[in-house]
């Protein structure tokens, strides 16, 4: 497993191993012990899948609130996401600042985002796929986001000019200035 850190070093990009032959291939994409020799002392509770058909279907900003706020582990087990990860952490000098990286099938990366962030990802292929583990149970009461298109955070989704594919929730959450922020 390599753990590489980002521009924002506590969001990590982590790449498993992967063998191939003849038959296909063997990758383990998750275990306990080589995350705590890595630093990475988590104790996921949840796994999270999601399936988008169209391309730009755009899920997030998201983040959960104390006492339920979760660490994320994502990965892409079929197609491409744009995936992106912005600092809420008020004391931090990347206040505000973001992360973005590209996760695929195919490159097999997985995003490590942890808490006092909040997450997003917008699909770049048709028909993906995204798993990711938690390290806290869903709790609607807790369920907090920023609006995708925050103009303060200068995100680009790829999109092209097109409008993304959105749910209402996602549609109306408030800009980072205005949101209920915890950290």
């Amino acid at each position: 497993m390599q753990v590489t850190p980002t521009a924002i070093p506590d969001v990590k990009l982590i790449t498993p191993k992967k063998f191939g032959d003849h038959r296909g291939f063997f990758s383990e994409t998750y275990s306990r012990q080589a995350f705590q020799d890595a630093g990475l002392d988590l104790n996921f509770v949840q796994d999270n899948h999601s399936l988008s058909a169209e391309v730009g279907t755009l899920r997030g900003l998201h983040f959960q609130a104390p006492p339920f706020s979760q660490d994320k582990l994502v990965r892409v087990v079929r197609g491409v996401v744009l995936d992106i990860a912005v600092d809420l952490r008020k004391s931090s000098p990347t206040y505000g600042q973001h992360v973005a990286a590209e996760l695929s099938a195919d490159n097999w990366r997985q995003m490590l985002v942890p808490i006092g962030f909040a997450h997003g990802f917008v699909t770049l292929e048709p028909d993906t796929e995204v798993l990711y583990k938690v390290t806290n149970v869903y709790a609607p009461d807790h369920d907090r986001g920023v609006i995708w298109n925050d103009p303060d955070l200068h995100l680009d989704w790829r999109l092209g000019g097109r409008e993304p594919i959105l749910s209402d929730k996602d549609r109306n959450h408030p800009s980072l200035a205005a949101c209920d922020n915890p950290f």
